[in-house]
């Protein structure tokens, strides 16, 4: 079974920066497309940047374009997201998720997802 386990989530006052981290287990991990996703309390859950299995075709969120960097190492099975210049907005429960695919770009959609991670909270205060 796939597994996916985030960790480095934590509280931070704005302006801070945190790394989050996501491992996976029981797949091969370069052979999936991978996404962060959040979720905030009374929201909806929403895309935050996914990265295709190469790496090299991302695709970020409005809210978090040039402040949040995702990446990852398929050697590490490790999918990562920088994240700077955090604010309370960004305060929320976050989620990795993947699917089998190779192409050359990532899905903004949850629904393309079929694994997901436990998430991870983050917490910004101002």
């Amino acid at each position: 079974d796939v597994q996916l386990v985030e960790s480095g989530g934590g509280s931070v006052q704005a302006g801070g920066s945190l790394r989050l981290s996501c491992t996976g287990s029981g797949l091969n991990f370069d052979d999936y497309t991978m996404g962060w996703f959040r979720q905030a309390p009374g929201k909806e859950r929403e895309v935050v940047a996914c990265t295709s299995w190469k790496g090299t075709g991302t695709r970020y969120s409005d809210s978090v374009k040039d402040r949040f960097t995702i990446s990852r190492d398929n050697v590490k099975k490790t999918l990562y997201l920088q994240m700077n210049s955090l604010n309370p907005e960004d305060t929320a429960m976050y989620y990795c998720a993947a699917v089998k695919n190779k192409g050359p770009w990532c899905y903004e959609s949850q629904y393309e997802y079929d694994d997901w991670g436990q998430g991870t909270q983050v917490t910004v205060s101002s």
